[in-house]
């Protein structure tokens, strides 16, 4: 056994390595269970129990799965490796949440040339911080070594995620409608996408020196964790605020994302001065020369949730959250978004 062990790990793969990566993200892991987690870390298949969900009178559960792109060439370049996993259980919740669910638990796969087990810890206890915040389980996930299928010095990083909602609560965006407003909730930076076109303008930068007009480090300013709007929503479930519809920012921007939602008799009209730009976007589209309708299509310039309610409810979600954006409203049209003012 030991020779062949010896064998694998000439051919690439060291199987101590993975064990030792478990090892250091174990009590990480089991700090996300929840009652309903009914298996332990290493077993074959993660269990979890459902008997709670009689209480809701349709449960619908709700997947996604998703990736963290090129922001991972980022973390390599910097050897810092604790915020991509919170990204990415972040960007799935969001993906889910838009539709009205909650989180319920959450897979990881996380995949590289050569195992460093201090590398994948902190990836995995990343995803594990991100789920505890969200009251999510880290149920279970793979940890992959493939010398030659990745690259050297690479590491491919993938989620999904399980929640539910009752069916009497799903956001469909069939309640838009003619005069609803847009209320746009904050980024913190380019979250999860457009990393590929800001690592081409920014090649040649030093990731970790300060520049104007950013207020840190390039890299902090990159590395920027992928914000978690599920405690905002809850918040204005709290306050009564009756949701038409919810917009998450990702890859495509405001103009790709917001018509996801939109019945095709409206258009979403959207002010572009109407909110603080991040200096982070300033900054890439200042070296890149980058034609304003481009950064839009690939970047959520700095608004990372849409919010549609009636328009009588603007204030209600503006006293209810701490930091919100009045962007624009929803007029007759064909299911598209008009950005106006640039």
């Amino acid at each position: 056994m030991t020779n062949k062990q010896s064998q694998y790990a000439q051919a690439g793969v060291n199987i101590d390595a993975g064990q030792h990566a478990v090892n250091l993200m174990k009590s990480a892991i089991t700090a996300t269970y929840t009652p309903q987690v009914l298996s332990n870390t290493g077993n074959f298949g993660g269990l979890f129990a459902i008997d709670n969900l009689k209480q809701l009178q349709s449960p619908v559960l709700v997947a996604s799965t998703d990736g963290v792109g090129t922001k991972t060439k980022i973390a390599a370049t910097l050897n810092q490796w604790d915020t991509i996993g919170q990204d990415l259980v972040n960007h799935c919740i969001n993906d889910i949440l838009v539709q009205g669910a909650r989180p319920l638990f959450f897979l990881d796969y996380v995949a590289s040339s050569q195992l460093i087990p201090e590398q994948i810890a902190a990836i995995v206890t990343g995803m594990a911080q991100a789920c505890q915040a969200a009251g999510c389980a880290l149920l279970g996930g793979e940890t992959a070594e493939m010398p030659g299928v990745y690259q050297d010095n690479e590491v491919d990083v993938v989620g999904t995620i399980i929640g539910v909602l009752d069916k009497v609560n799903l956001l469909d965006g069939s309640q838009i409608r003619t005069g609803d407003v847009m209320i746009g909730l904050p980024s913190t930076g380019l979250h999860t996408n457009g990393f590929s076109l800001a690592r081409a303008v920014l090649a040649d930068l030093d990731l970790n020196a300060k520049y104007d007009p950013l207020d840190g480090t390039l890299g902090e300013a990159l590395l920027a964790v992928h914000r978690n709007y599920v405690h905002h929503i809850d918040q204005l479930r709290a306050a009564t605020v009756d949701i038409h519809g919810l917009a998450h920012i990702t890859g495509g921007g405001l103009v790709d994302n917001v018509p996801r939602i939109l019945p095709q008799t409206v258009n979403a009209v959207i002010q572009h001065d109407s909110w603080k730009n991040l200096p982070i976007f300033e900054m890439i589209q200042k070296l890149g020369q980058i034609d304003i309708e481009e950064m839009y299509r690939v970047f959520n310039m700095g608004i990372g949730m849409v919010v549609i309610v009636p328009q009588e409810q603007a204030s209600l979600v503006q006293s209810t959250l701490d930091e919100t954006y009045l962007i624009g409203q929803i007029t007759d049209g064909d299911g598209s978004v008009v950005i106006e003012g640039y």
